[in-house]
């Protein structure tokens, strides 16, 4: 099977399916880990800078459950409440564009990780930022900036500064971890999800105001038939 065959398989539908509901179907299963709340991360970002590493920083506990090839599924507690992550890794597949906007449009999250190292991957990140936005088509998709290898502190290129100035022009915060000291890890995936929750409640609430407003039009047209 061709590289690309291969990876695009991860979350490619089964026939006559969409990703939306096959997320749904996913995240839907009434056994095991499968009924509860699922929060789907994407890891970006240029080859190198450790989404990997921080992916299995986070992963490597008893409750890690190994899916396909890179994608990687856990159980944790978040503020109080058992949920699952579902993180997909995407390293190695940067440069096949249909895998790429086949994970963006599944995603529900997205850690966009650079090199605090490598300046070349900070400027990469405003490319995948914008492929992101153009598949997802929306500027308040729960998002990340993650600065790695701050352990790496006499090798700096990129600052703090420089770093925090473009999460603000995106309106993300920024955060700097080390998979090899484990600074931040965890912090990261645990505030995309919050994030990732935060979006889905504002988007219930809002379909069900339109469930409502729909209803209540409804109702009213009923009445002036009758009149």
């Amino acid at each position: 099977m061709a590289v690309e065959e291969k990876y695009q398989a991860l979350y490619e539908p089964r026939a006559g399916e969409s990703l939306t509901e096959s997320s749904r179907m996913a995240a839907n299963k009434p056994k095991g880990q499968n009924s509860l709340a699922l929060h789907k991360v994407i890891m970006v970002g240029s080859g190198g800078v450790g989404k990997s590493a921080l992916t299995l920083q986070f992963m490597y506990d008893e409750d890690y459950e190994p899916t396909k090839a890179d994608s990687y599924r856990k159980k944790v507690v978040l503020d109080g409440e058992e949920v699952q992550i579902d993180i997909l890794d995407t390293a190695g597949q940067e440069d096949y564009a249909a895998i790429r906007d086949n994970y963006f449009r599944s995603g529900e999250g997205f850690l966009c990780v650079f090199s605090i190292t490598e300046m070349e991957s900070f400027a990469a990140t405003a490319d995948f930022r914008e492929q992101i936005l153009r598949v997802k088509e929306d500027e308040n998709v729960p998002f990340l900036l993650v600065g790695n290898k701050s352990d790496l502190e006499d090798k700096r290129q990129v600052s703090v500064e420089e770093a925090k100035t473009r999460a603000d022009q995106w309106n993300v915060n920024y955060v700097e971890t080390s998979a090899k000291t484990r600074a931040n890890v965890d912090k990261v995936f645990f505030d995309l999800m919050r994030e990732i929750r935060a979006r889905k409640m504002e988007d219930s609430k809002e379909k069900n105001g339109k469930k409502k407003r729909k209803s209540l039009a409804k109702r009213i047209r009923e009445r002036c038939c009758i009149l």
